[in-house]
């Protein structure tokens, strides 16, 4: 009930006032679920509800194989403009008819600009959303920002409180928009004593699930202290198995000059 009443305000926030920002999706986008390929556009809208992240609304009439019941009407000033609704996706092939809820549909009204004929389906309700033959995790990447990986020969070196743990004479930069630059280094590189596999899995959007290991020192250990990627996504396949620390919580010294810790919610 309580992320219902979310999507409601939601609904009634984007019409009262507009999006932060909307952007055409230049690309084919599908959305999946259960089994089921429930939509198919080459006209989706990224729409930022916050100032992080867009996300995908597709426009109504390429919804397939499935079809829209709305639920709730959203009323703003007395006016319904949009729609609580949810999206039935057809039984077929001895699989039961499924049920996406929560899904928010904008008349296809011009008061509405850039979000007339729009739907909302929330990124984690279905099993799958494809870019052209890609698929998406996490969230829709954010089309102004960009992730850059470009090989150093600066010698590079890891301590963790006051002790060296890495020293590499080169490593991959990943310059990623936003955040601090990211410094990975080949495993042979790292004191094997001092890692310890974590259980943590993590995903991104851009580089893919990220896989952890604590760091013990002096009998004192760091959980989930560096990460790496076992099968990056193909835009950052130049990190595959390399390993990188949070350089908010360790000491970075590059090319011979110690690297102030960057100050980001990681720290």
């Amino acid at each position: 009930m309580q992320r219902k009443q979310g999507i409601i305000e939601l609904g009634r926030r984007l019409v009262e006032h507009g999006p932060k920002k909307t952007l055409e999706a230049a690309r084919r986008v599908r959305a999946i679920h259960n089994h089921t390929v429930i939509a198919d556009t080459t006209k989706g809208v990224y729409v930022w509800e916050h100032d992080f992240y867009p996300a995908i609304y597709i426009p109504q009439k390429d919804l397939i194989n499935s079809k829209l019941s709305d639920k709730e009407e959203i009323r703003v000033e007395g006016k319904g403009l949009a729609s609580l609704a949810e999206v039935i996706v057809s039984a077929h092939d001895g699989l039961d008819e499924a049920k996406v809820e929560n899904v928010l549909r904008f008349d296809d009204d011009k008061k509405l600009g850039a979000l007339a004929g729009l739907l909302r389906i929330e990124f984690g309700s279905i099993d799958q959303w494809l870019e052209e033959d890609a698929p998406i995790y996490v969230h829709p990447k954010d089309p102004f920002k960009r992730v850059d990986i470009l090989p150093s020969q600066r010698p590079i070196e890891v301590q963790v409180m006051g002790k060296t743990v890495a020293k590499a004479s080169s490593s991959m930069h990943l310059f990623e928009t936003g955040l601090p630059t990211r410094y990975y280094l080949p495993l042979g590189a790292i004191d094997q004593t001092v890692l310890r596999k974590s259980d943590l899995k993590t995903k991104c959007p851009y580089k893919g699930e990220a896989e952890y290991y604590h760091v013990v020192v002096d009998g004192q250990e760091t959980k989930n202290l560096a990460w790496y990627y076992r099968l990056p996504t193909h835009e950052s396949a130049a990190i595959a198995g390399l390993v990188c620390f949070y350089n908010e919580k360790i000491d970075t010294i590059l090319d011979g000059e110690p690297q102030p810790r960057p100050k980001t919610h990681f720290a």
